[in-house]
């Protein structure tokens, strides 16, 4: 079993934080993968979590031999359900629920990933594609972006993400085709779909932006969208760019190559069923 190691520079000083106490843990698994060229460790005191773990990484991700990583995770899973997630000597989460635990993990890996990446931009955004183009709704949680992007794969459109439009240098998307996670009723968690499971297919191939779509769903509401400028689209979609703040010519460079021909549109949507024939009309108008 290999040992898993941060790089020398980040390593912090002795007994001053719990990474030490956590590194003369007696780890049962490792495993050190890489997704979008961020070195990853995971370190388990039980490997029976290990499989259930790999539902929860990102996607196209690949196991690597090389144990220095840029990020390390600790899953502490407890006897008495105590159980624990740090990252590296941060504690993450503390709780009696796995699943509680998977989902922070998911959730803090998607967000250092993103971070990390110095080629490509990631924004909290639903993406499907249409006859070539992407159609990208930017939207951090709660805004009904995956219902609309599950509406969009049920009505023919190609899966890209529901969680993160990926651009590169050019402004073109590329997916993030994570399951879709759709929340069911109140109360109850939120299960995760399969594009096959909605009907739909997972594209590899990178696409223009042919729309966004700035759209907050609010019940009963009629879709009577504005149109939005160039100007507009790029604010829309910094908003919801996770290193706006930290490397904005950057962001603001790449959006602005993305939308210099799409179609922009913004407003108040009801029920995604009732919009997105709508909404794919109108990328066909625009493009003939």
């Amino acid at each position: 079993m290999s040992t898993l190691a941060l790089p020398k520079s980040d390593r912090l000083p002795a007994f001053e934080n719990d990474l030490e106490r956590l590194n003369r843990f007696h780890w049962q698994a490792t495993l050190s993968l890489v997704s979008y060229g961020v070195r990853i460790g995971i370190r388990v005191s039980d490997p029976g979590i290990l499989e259930q773990i790999h539902a929860y990484l990102p996607p196209g991700w690949k196991t690597t031999a090389s144990p220095v990583v840029d990020e390390l995770y600790s899953v502490i899973i407890s006897k008495t359900s105590n159980h624990q997630l740090y990252r590296r000597q941060e504690q993450l989460i503390q709780t009696n629920e796995p699943e509680d635990l998977l989902e922070a993990l998911d959730s803090d890996l998607r967000l250092q990933i993103a971070t990390s990446v110095k080629d490509q931009l990631f924004v909290h955004a639903g993406v499907v594609g249409w006859h070539g183009r992407a159609i990208v709704i930017p939207g951090r949680s709660f805004s009904g972006k995956t219902t609309l992007v599950a509406a969009l794969i049920k009505a023919g459109a190609t899966y890209y993400s529901d969680e993160y439009a990926v651009f590169d240098s050019e402004g073109f998307v590329h997916p993030y085709p994570r399951r879709l996670s759709i929340r069911q009723d109140i109360g109850q968690r939120t299960k995760r779909y399969s594009a096959a499971e909605l009907g739909g297919s997972i594209s590899k191939e990178p696409l223009p932006v042919g729309m966004v779509v700035h759209a907050q769903y609010e019940s009963g509401t009629q879709w009577h969208p504005a149109k939005m400028s160039p100007g507009q689209a790029v604010l829309a979609l910094l908003d919801n760019t996770v290193v706006a703040r930290l490397r904005p010519e950057f962001a603001l460079a790449i959006l602005s190559r993305a939308v210099t021909h799409s179609c922009n549109l913004t407003g108040k949507r009801g029920e995604a069923e009732l919009v997105v024939r709508k909404l794919l009309v109108q990328l066909e108008t625009s493009f003939g």
